[in-house]
Protein backbone atom coordinates (compact mmCIF):
# COMPACT_ATOMS: atom_id res chain seq x y z
CA UNK A 1 0.00 0.00 0.00
CA UNK A 2 1.82 3.17 -0.91
CA UNK A 3 0.65 6.77 -1.32
CA UNK A 4 -0.41 7.23 -4.60
CA UNK A 5 -2.68 4.22 -4.57
CA UNK A 6 -4.34 5.64 -1.16
CA UNK A 7 -4.56 9.75 -3.12
CA UNK A 8 -6.22 7.52 -6.15
CA UNK A 9 -8.76 5.64 -3.97
CA UNK A 10 -9.55 9.34 -2.33
CA UNK A 11 -10.05 10.88 -5.49
CA UNK A 12 -12.44 8.11 -6.66
CA UNK A 13 -14.56 8.85 -3.44
CA UNK A 14 -14.45 13.03 -4.57
CA UNK A 15 -15.75 12.09 -8.00
CA UNK A 16 -17.40 9.07 -7.91
CA UNK A 17 -15.72 8.15 -11.69
CA UNK A 18 -12.73 6.17 -12.44
CA UNK A 19 -12.72 8.91 -16.18
CA UNK A 20 -12.77 12.02 -13.87
CA UNK A 21 -10.51 10.28 -11.33
CA UNK A 22 -7.98 10.05 -14.28
CA UNK A 23 -8.32 13.32 -15.79
CA UNK A 24 -7.71 15.23 -12.00
CA UNK A 25 -4.96 13.11 -11.16
CA UNK A 26 -3.49 13.59 -15.18
CA UNK A 27 -3.44 9.34 -15.21
CA UNK A 28 -4.57 6.99 -18.01
CA UNK A 29 -7.80 5.16 -16.51
CA UNK A 30 -5.82 1.77 -16.93
CA UNK A 31 -3.43 3.35 -14.48
CA UNK A 32 -6.23 4.12 -12.15
CA UNK A 33 -8.22 0.75 -12.40
CA UNK A 34 -4.54 -0.68 -11.48
CA UNK A 35 -4.01 1.39 -8.31
CA UNK A 36 -7.56 0.16 -7.30
CA UNK A 37 -6.92 -3.28 -7.54
CA UNK A 38 -3.42 -3.57 -6.22
CA UNK A 39 -5.00 -1.78 -3.46
CA UNK A 40 -7.83 -3.61 -3.04
CA UNK A 41 -5.73 -7.15 -3.46
CA UNK A 42 -2.92 -5.62 -0.43
CA UNK A 43 -6.02 -4.80 1.70
CA UNK A 44 -8.00 -8.15 1.08
CA UNK A 45 -11.37 -6.55 0.43
CA UNK A 46 -13.66 -5.03 -2.54
CA UNK A 47 -13.82 -1.47 -1.99
CA UNK A 48 -15.63 -0.47 -5.12
CA UNK A 49 -19.14 -2.27 -6.21
CA UNK A 50 -18.47 -2.45 -10.13
CA UNK A 51 -21.66 -2.36 -12.11
CA UNK A 52 -22.09 -2.94 -15.90
CA UNK A 53 -23.02 0.28 -17.77
CA UNK A 54 -22.66 2.70 -14.69
CA UNK A 55 -20.74 5.67 -15.21
CA UNK A 56 -21.21 6.89 -11.27
CA UNK A 57 -19.34 4.39 -8.80
CA UNK A 58 -20.53 3.00 -6.12
CA UNK A 59 -18.39 1.92 -3.16
CA UNK A 60 -18.57 -1.20 -0.92
CA UNK A 61 -19.57 -0.78 3.06
CA UNK A 62 -15.49 -1.89 3.38
CA UNK A 63 -15.30 1.06 0.91
CA UNK A 64 -16.81 3.70 2.85
CA UNK A 65 -15.45 2.04 5.94
CA UNK A 66 -11.86 2.55 4.78
CA UNK A 67 -12.22 6.24 3.91
CA UNK A 68 -11.32 7.82 7.52
CA UNK A 69 -8.41 5.13 7.28
CA UNK A 70 -7.40 6.11 4.20
CA UNK A 71 -7.65 10.16 5.13
CA UNK A 72 -5.45 9.52 8.68
CA UNK A 73 -2.92 7.86 6.78
CA UNK A 74 -2.30 10.58 4.17
CA UNK A 75 -2.05 12.86 7.01
CA UNK A 76 0.40 10.46 8.45
CA UNK A 77 2.31 10.15 5.39
CA UNK A 78 2.63 14.11 4.89
CA UNK A 79 3.34 14.39 8.38
CA UNK A 80 6.26 11.61 7.91
CA UNK A 81 7.29 14.37 4.68
CA UNK A 82 7.35 17.26 6.57
CA UNK A 83 9.77 15.82 9.43
CA UNK A 84 12.10 14.40 6.60
CA UNK A 85 12.38 17.74 5.04
CA UNK A 86 11.60 20.15 7.65
CA UNK A 87 14.86 21.05 8.96
CA UNK A 88 13.59 22.54 11.72
CA UNK A 89 11.97 25.02 9.33
CA UNK A 90 7.93 25.57 10.01
CA UNK A 91 5.23 24.85 6.91
CA UNK A 92 1.77 26.52 6.70
CA UNK A 93 -1.03 26.98 4.46
CA UNK A 94 -3.26 29.47 4.89
CA UNK A 95 -6.19 30.32 2.89
CA UNK A 96 -8.26 33.41 2.15
CA UNK A 97 -10.17 35.16 -0.37
CA UNK A 98 -8.92 37.64 -2.81
CA UNK A 99 -9.32 40.72 -1.46
CA UNK A 100 -8.32 39.70 1.86
CA UNK A 101 -5.08 38.34 0.59
CA UNK A 102 -4.34 41.58 -1.76
CA UNK A 103 -5.65 44.61 0.54
CA UNK A 104 -5.07 43.05 3.78
CA UNK A 105 -2.26 40.25 4.10
CA UNK A 106 -0.18 41.49 1.08
CA UNK A 107 2.46 43.58 3.66
CA UNK A 108 2.18 41.21 6.00
CA UNK A 109 3.39 38.32 3.29
CA UNK A 110 5.80 40.44 2.18
CA UNK A 111 7.18 41.24 5.85
CA UNK A 112 7.58 37.75 6.66
CA UNK A 113 9.50 36.99 3.62
CA UNK A 114 11.61 40.12 4.36
CA UNK A 115 12.99 38.36 7.95
CA UNK A 116 16.38 37.58 8.54
CA UNK A 117 15.51 34.27 9.91
CA UNK A 118 13.49 32.84 7.74
CA UNK A 119 11.87 29.80 9.15
CA UNK A 120 8.51 29.81 8.02
CA UNK A 121 7.43 28.48 4.52
CA UNK A 122 3.76 29.76 3.62
CA UNK A 123 1.49 28.26 1.12
CA UNK A 124 -0.92 30.68 -0.19
CA UNK A 125 -4.28 29.47 -1.58
CA UNK A 126 -6.89 32.58 -2.52
CA UNK A 127 -10.64 30.74 -2.21
CA UNK A 128 -14.24 32.05 -2.05
CA UNK A 129 -15.14 31.89 1.92
CA UNK A 130 -17.45 28.88 1.45
CA UNK A 131 -14.94 27.23 -0.25
CA UNK A 132 -12.12 27.62 2.61
CA UNK A 133 -14.49 26.47 5.48
CA UNK A 134 -14.60 23.32 3.20
CA UNK A 135 -10.71 23.18 2.53
CA UNK A 136 -10.32 23.20 6.33
CA UNK A 137 -12.28 21.18 7.14
CA UNK A 138 -10.94 18.42 4.95
CA UNK A 139 -7.09 19.80 6.22
CA UNK A 140 -6.10 20.85 2.84
CA UNK A 141 -5.34 24.34 4.78
CA UNK A 142 -3.82 25.02 8.13
CA UNK A 143 -5.80 28.47 8.82
CA UNK A 144 -7.99 30.26 6.71
CA UNK A 145 -9.46 33.98 6.74
CA UNK A 146 -12.84 34.44 5.66
CA UNK A 147 -15.57 37.05 6.15
CA UNK A 148 -18.97 35.12 5.64
CA UNK A 149 -19.44 33.20 9.55
CA UNK A 150 -20.77 30.20 8.57
CA UNK A 151 -21.18 26.99 11.08
CA UNK A 152 -19.26 23.64 10.25
CA UNK A 153 -19.30 21.04 13.20
CA UNK A 154 -15.05 20.84 13.08
CA UNK A 155 -14.45 24.48 12.19
CA UNK A 156 -13.52 26.96 14.92
CA UNK A 157 -14.70 30.54 13.92
CA UNK A 158 -13.44 33.97 15.65
CA UNK A 159 -13.70 37.53 13.98
CA UNK A 160 -10.37 40.05 14.20
CA UNK A 161 -11.36 42.85 12.22
CA UNK A 162 -14.01 44.90 11.57
CA UNK A 163 -14.00 47.35 8.48
CA UNK A 164 -15.67 50.79 7.86
CA UNK A 165 -16.97 51.11 4.65
CA UNK A 166 -16.29 54.23 1.91
CA UNK A 167 -17.46 55.61 -0.87
CA UNK A 168 -14.57 55.37 -3.92
CA UNK A 169 -14.00 57.07 -6.52
CA UNK A 170 -11.16 58.27 -8.91
CA UNK A 171 -9.19 61.46 -8.49
CA UNK A 172 -11.12 63.41 -11.58
CA UNK A 173 -14.78 61.87 -10.37
CA UNK A 174 -17.03 64.60 -11.46
CA UNK A 175 -19.00 64.96 -7.72
CA UNK A 176 -16.48 65.00 -4.85
CA UNK A 177 -17.60 66.01 -1.52
CA UNK A 178 -16.03 64.59 1.90
CA UNK A 179 -19.87 63.38 2.61
CA UNK A 180 -21.75 61.82 -0.66
CA UNK A 181 -25.42 60.19 -0.50
CA UNK A 182 -25.50 57.62 -2.80
CA UNK A 183 -28.74 58.77 -4.57
CA UNK A 184 -26.14 61.54 -5.73
CA UNK A 185 -23.82 59.28 -7.76
CA UNK A 186 -25.04 57.35 -10.80
CA UNK A 187 -26.06 53.68 -10.63
CA UNK A 188 -25.19 52.95 -14.05
CA UNK A 189 -21.43 53.71 -13.14
CA UNK A 190 -21.06 51.42 -9.57
CA UNK A 191 -18.73 48.66 -9.44
CA UNK A 192 -20.34 46.32 -6.94
CA UNK A 193 -18.76 44.14 -4.82
CA UNK A 194 -20.71 41.44 -2.27
CA UNK A 195 -18.25 41.98 0.69
CA UNK A 196 -20.71 39.92 2.72
CA UNK A 197 -24.22 39.01 3.41
CA UNK A 198 -25.47 41.82 5.45
CA UNK A 199 -23.42 44.15 2.92
CA UNK A 200 -25.78 42.45 0.36
CA UNK A 201 -28.75 43.18 2.34
CA UNK A 202 -28.02 46.89 3.01
CA UNK A 203 -26.89 47.53 -0.76
CA UNK A 204 -30.10 46.40 -1.85
CA UNK A 205 -32.36 47.82 0.29
CA UNK A 206 -30.52 51.27 0.05
CA UNK A 207 -28.37 51.41 -3.16
CA UNK A 208 -30.07 49.46 -6.18
CA UNK A 209 -33.54 49.24 -4.60
CA UNK A 210 -34.34 45.90 -6.26
CA UNK A 211 -31.84 46.47 -9.62
CA UNK A 212 -29.45 44.75 -10.57
CA UNK A 213 -26.12 46.14 -10.69
CA UNK A 214 -24.21 47.00 -14.05
CA UNK A 215 -21.38 45.41 -13.32
CA UNK A 216 -20.50 43.28 -10.39
CA UNK A 217 -16.66 42.21 -9.83
CA UNK A 218 -15.13 39.03 -7.65
CA UNK A 219 -11.51 39.89 -7.94
CA UNK A 220 -9.56 42.94 -6.15
CA UNK A 221 -7.29 43.42 -9.44
CA UNK A 222 -10.30 43.82 -11.62
CA UNK A 223 -11.99 46.12 -9.02
CA UNK A 224 -8.48 48.08 -9.35
CA UNK A 225 -8.60 48.38 -13.44
CA UNK A 226 -11.67 49.58 -13.87
CA UNK A 227 -11.64 52.57 -10.88
CA UNK A 228 -9.44 54.46 -13.75
CA UNK A 229 -12.61 55.69 -15.44
CA UNK A 230 -13.62 58.76 -13.93
CA UNK A 231 -17.08 58.02 -13.99
CA UNK A 232 -16.69 54.58 -11.69
CA UNK A 233 -17.43 54.76 -8.22
CA UNK A 234 -17.50 51.93 -5.49
CA UNK A 235 -18.29 51.17 -1.72
CA UNK A 236 -15.13 49.19 -0.57
CA UNK A 237 -13.83 48.45 2.72
CA UNK A 238 -11.18 50.64 4.35
CA UNK A 239 -8.40 48.21 3.82
CA UNK A 240 -9.24 47.63 0.07
CA UNK A 241 -9.51 52.02 0.06
CA UNK A 242 -6.07 52.09 1.48
CA UNK A 243 -4.57 49.34 -0.49
CA UNK A 244 -6.12 51.20 -4.18
CA UNK A 245 -4.69 54.15 -3.25
CA UNK A 246 -0.97 53.25 -3.07
CA UNK A 247 -1.69 52.12 -6.74
CA UNK A 248 -3.64 54.79 -8.25
CA UNK A 249 -5.13 58.15 -7.18
CA UNK A 250 -8.12 57.90 -6.07
CA UNK A 251 -11.00 60.15 -4.00
CA UNK A 252 -12.43 58.83 -0.62
CA UNK A 253 -16.10 60.30 0.81
CA UNK A 254 -17.82 59.14 3.83
CA UNK A 255 -21.30 57.81 3.48
CA UNK A 256 -23.62 59.88 3.89
CA UNK A 257 -26.73 58.03 3.94
CA UNK A 258 -29.05 57.71 6.88
CA UNK A 259 -28.66 54.26 7.02
CA UNK A 260 -24.48 53.38 7.22
CA UNK A 261 -23.74 50.26 5.71
CA UNK A 262 -22.30 47.35 8.01
CA UNK A 263 -18.85 47.17 8.54
CA UNK A 264 -17.33 43.81 7.14
CA UNK A 265 -16.03 41.71 9.97
CA UNK A 266 -13.03 39.30 8.75
CA UNK A 267 -13.06 35.85 10.75
CA UNK A 268 -10.03 33.72 11.31
CA UNK A 269 -10.85 29.81 10.96
CA UNK A 270 -9.04 27.30 12.48
CA UNK A 271 -9.88 22.93 12.94
CA UNK A 272 -10.58 22.14 16.30
CA UNK A 273 -8.17 19.01 15.56
CA UNK A 274 -5.45 20.67 13.49
CA UNK A 275 -2.52 18.52 12.20
CA UNK A 276 -0.01 18.38 14.72
CA UNK A 277 2.92 19.43 12.06
CA UNK A 278 1.25 22.81 11.46
CA UNK A 279 0.49 23.58 15.09
CA UNK A 280 3.18 25.89 16.41
CA UNK A 281 3.35 27.24 12.27
CA UNK A 282 -0.36 28.41 12.78
CA UNK A 283 0.91 29.65 16.22
CA UNK A 284 4.03 31.87 14.86
CA UNK A 285 1.35 33.23 12.04
CA UNK A 286 -1.33 34.30 14.41
CA UNK A 287 1.34 35.80 16.94
CA UNK A 288 2.63 38.18 13.78
CA UNK A 289 -0.54 38.62 12.43
CA UNK A 290 -1.97 40.25 15.91
CA UNK A 291 1.19 42.59 15.78
CA UNK A 292 0.58 43.52 12.01
CA UNK A 293 -2.80 44.41 12.30
CA UNK A 294 -2.94 46.30 16.03
CA UNK A 295 -0.21 48.40 14.17
CA UNK A 296 -2.90 49.40 11.20
CA UNK A 297 -5.86 51.90 11.88
CA UNK A 298 -8.22 49.34 10.60
CA UNK A 299 -10.36 48.24 13.98
CA UNK A 300 -8.66 44.97 15.03
CA UNK A 301 -10.67 43.59 17.66
CA UNK A 302 -8.06 41.52 19.00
Amino acid sequence: MNISEIETFLMIVKTKNITKTAENLFLSQPTVSHRLKSLEEELGVKLIARKKGHKQIELTSQGEEFIPIAERWVSVWQEMQLLKHSREKLYLTVGCTDTLNSAIFFDLYRNMLNEKEQFINLHIKTHYSYELYSLLENHEIDLGFVYHHLHFKNIVTKPVLKEKMYIMQAEDAPIKKPVIHTDELNPDWEIFASWEANYQVWHDQNVSKGNRPRVEVDTFELLLHLMSDPRMWTIAPVTVVERIRTLRPIYVSEIGNTSKPPERVTYMIKHKYPNEASLKAVQVFEEKMKEYLKSKDWGYLG
